[in-house]
């Protein structure tokens, strides 16, 4: 197999939120496809934040693209100038005001979607966490913060007993993998 060549690029939309792009791509068997759109994001990370009660913490929002409430691990997009860690600590105090002494446990990192996005999430693991702060919400940001059993959540995403989204689901089973000490998980944190 061989990369596609990119043609020519043409930015259709650039803003705070993301940019949108259309290429014109020549394809390895020649055929060219005159409008390929891209969608460019930041890099985004999200956490499983699990406090020494053993309880996930969660942030529950409305979601517009879909005009309803969603119920979903912390997460955000990456600043300028943050590693993955310093966004992810950010959003997680920002978003709930919890924090933890403990060093997150990076489980994994995937694109989103790489047919059309050119973004990745990154996901960790935070243990021990405490409220120690009040939420810090930007202006469209109304965020209500909950705490759900760790075992128990499980039970709710595979009963669609909660309205989520898949990075919610996807972390909260890598997680689970990595308590459960599984060789697959063990190789996720080196």
């Amino acid at each position: 197999m061989k990369k596609w060549k990119t043609l020519d690029s043409v930015y259709l939309l650039k803003s705070p939120f993301g940019n949108i792009r259309k290429d014109k791509c020549k394809l390895p068997n020649g055929m060219v496809i005159d409008d390929y759109y891209v969608n460019e994001y930041a890099d985004w990370v999200n956490a499983i934040v699990i406090t020494k009660e053993n309880q996930i913490v969660l942030v529950e929002q409305y979601r517009h693209a879909v005009e309803d409430f969603y119920l979903e691990v912390p997460a955000g997009k990456i600043e300028e100038n943050e590693s993955y860690e310093e966004g992810l600590l950010r959003e997680i105090r920002e978003e709930t005001g919890f924090t933890s002494k403990k060093k997150p446990i990076k489980l994994g990192e995937f694109m989103v979607n790489p047919a059309t996005q050119n973004n990745k999430v990154v996901t960790y693991l935070i243990m021990d966490a405490v409220k120690e702060f009040e939420k810090d919400l930007d202006d469209t940001e109304e965020i209500n913060t909950k705490l759900i059993d760790f075992e128990e959540m499980g039970h709710l995403i595979t009963t669609n007993q909660i309205k989520t989204q898949l990075f919610t689901a996807n972390a909260y089973f890598m997680a689970k993998v990595f308590l459960s000490g599984d060789k697959v998980s063990t190789s996720l944190a080196k």
